[in-house]
């Protein structure tokens, strides 16, 4: 196994590497898909140093001392860094972050974030794509393939997408998504106070459920129907061939559905103002 500690800004390359494991607390890591040699270039490091790995393979990146307990030297040292890893496109990746952030970009194959405040952007990985957050964000877009995403109240923010599945679960986070829906494909959307914004092509085929307890609908689909019950208020139907499922459950947020012309530009900037 090789092994290097990292105290000042430095650059690494490796003759392969299979699959990417990081840890970092605070700071930056943009992960890129390359043809090229896989690299690490760190850029800048506070506190710790870091601690990378590379055996049979496997990359690891983590902090020094990181498994004696994160409190025992975060009360009085900073742990920060700024790091670029380049991998190959079918490498798979995971992230654990506190506070960083994250640009990802370019992987086909599953991507595994987990992330307390930091930022995430994902842009073109059409994996299967794993995030849960506390209060992080995620942006991204050009995502296909299967996407799930947990969030206390963290939003996400999705274009231009062509899932085959959309598991998002969130508490307040509010989660806005403008995508195609791949044959009999699903999303399936779940928030206590969180808003859901979701924009579909109006040619789309699915049987479509959405539920709020005490929070509005919309949608721009005559074909759903409207049900006001004292508990809830649902609007449901089939449009098109229905092979797909689309389905939102809320509590207090409200949802907003609407559909896209075929030939419309897909928004390009998933970004959801505060």
């Amino acid at each position: 196994m090789s092994r290097w500690t990292i105290d000042e800004p430095t650059t690494l390359d490796f003759d392969g590497v299979v699959t990417l494991r990081t840890t970092l607390i605070a700071g930056s890591i943009s992960v890129l898909a390359s043809d090229e040699r896989p690299s690490v270039m760190v850029s800048e490091v506070e506190g710790p140093p870091l601690v990378i790995a590379h055996e049979a393979g496997m990359l690891t990146i983590t902090h020094e001392r990181l498994l004696e307990g994160v409190l025992s030297w975060l009360r009085t040292r900073n742990a920060r860094a700024a790091i670029t890893v380049t991998v190959p496109h079918d490498c798979p990746v995971t992230v654990n972050l506190v506070s960083a952030d994250a640009v990802i970009t370019g992987l086909t194959a599953r991507t595994s974030i987990k992330c307390a405040s930091g930022g995430i952007t994902l842009d073109g990985v059409t994996g299967t794509v794993d995030a849960n957050t506390v209060s992080g964000d995620i942006e991204a877009q050009g995502l296909d393939g299967t996407v799930s995403f947990t969030s206390v109240s963290g939003d996400l923010a999705l274009a231009g997408g062509a899932v085959e599945r959309l598991t998002a679960r969130s508490v307040s986070g509010r989660i806005a998504a403008d995508l195609d829906l791949v044959g009999d494909g699903k999303v399936e959307v779940n928030t206590v106070s969180g808003e859901v914004a979701l924009r579909v092509p109006e040619s789309i085929g699915a049987r479509v459920t959405l539920n709020a307890a005490a929070g509005r609908i919309e949608t721009s689909f005559p074909e759903l129907a409207r049900t006001d019950r004292a508990v809830a208020t649902t609007v449901s139907g089939k449009v098109g061939d229905g092979s797909g499922r689309l389905s939102v459950n809320t509590v207090s947020g409200s949802i907003t559905l609407l559909g896209r012309d075929d030939e419309a530009p897909e928004i390009s900037t998933p970004r959801m103002e505060k």
